[in-house]
């Protein structure tokens, strides 16, 4: 048994931070978007003696282990459905930037429980998929249905928003990755402390996260500077543009004529 399966990436266009919530995490009203930026995940399945999980992949800077979030996927999915045991192999092509704010850790882990959940015959409902997504972190919901969507909640909430065609290009440091917790925690120590960032006070944003880090990196203000349209999506560090070009630049990976997409995660043609 055997499946591939194309993971976008995310871009929020907007990103408000609301309240925190009693589990620790905030609440957060975002409008995102799939693009047309992919890891590419092939899963095959074979019965077995016992359980084994073999990752593997083209990148080096994640874990191929059971800190990775397609381990951790394809566990929650054995207990969820009862499965007997099978040796599980998963290949990550890995095209999604490491900690960049464009949600590749958990589309990869959204495509690994779509995945599973084909290849043996769908025992789980679209409802139960989204219930293992939520368990697993904030984006994985949106990430399995892509698209336009409002996402509310910690992001597990959507509602479904016209899609409209339009370009993108993003821009992201080279050596520099932001963690959401990183990200979240500045956003609460300088919402405390009424800080005004050197690029305006938090409503210029469209991104409250940009808004929290922005002016503790040299790099991020780098492309602000330059390019004043572009927003950071999630916690950063990566910057979009829609219908604009980056031109490439020393220290900074660059990806332009991208574009917005209308489908989440799907079997790879």
């Amino acid at each position: 048994m055997k499946i591939k399966v194309q993971c976008p990436a995310k871009i929020n266009l907007t990103l408000k931070v609301l309240d925190k919530r009693q589990d620790g995490f905030h609440n957060i009203k975002s409008i995102m978007q799939t693009i047309s930026l992919y890891d590419y995940l092939t899963i095959t399945c074979e019965p077995s003696a016992k359980f084994e999980i073999n990752l593997s992949g083209t990148s080096t800077e994640i874990p191929y282990n059971e800190k990775n979030l397609v381990h951790k996927a394809i566990m929650l999915f054995v207990e969820y459905a009862n499965l007997s045991p099978h040796k599980i192999n998963v290949f990550i092509e890995k095209n999604i930037p490491v900690a960049a704010g464009l949600a590749g850790g958990s589309t990869d882990a959204a495509g690994t429980l779509f995945a599973l959940n084909e290849i043996f015959n769908k025992p789980l409902s679209k409802e139960e998929l989204h219930k293992l997504c939520a368990k697993l972190g904030s984006d994985l919901n949106f990430c399995l249905e892509g698209g336009r969507q409002i996402t509310e909640g910690r992001g597990e909430i959507l509602t479904p928003l016209e899609f409209e065609e339009f370009k993108v290009s993003l821009i992201k440091p080279l050596n520099l990755g932001i963690s959401a917790k990183e990200a979240y925690t500045k956003f609460s120590e300088k919402r405390s402390s009424n800080f005004t960032s050197k690029f305006g006070s938090r409503e210029t944003f469209k991104n409250d996260l940009e808004w929290a880090v922005i002016d503790d990196y040299e790099e991020l203000k780098n492309i602000k500077n330059l390019y004043p349209d572009s927003v950071m999506s999630g916690s950063g560090s990566t910057y979009f543009s829609v219908n604009m070009e980056f031109n490439p630049a020393q220290d900074y990976w660059v990806a332009n004529n991208l574009k917005a997409v209308a489908d989440g995660i799907c079997v790879a043609k």
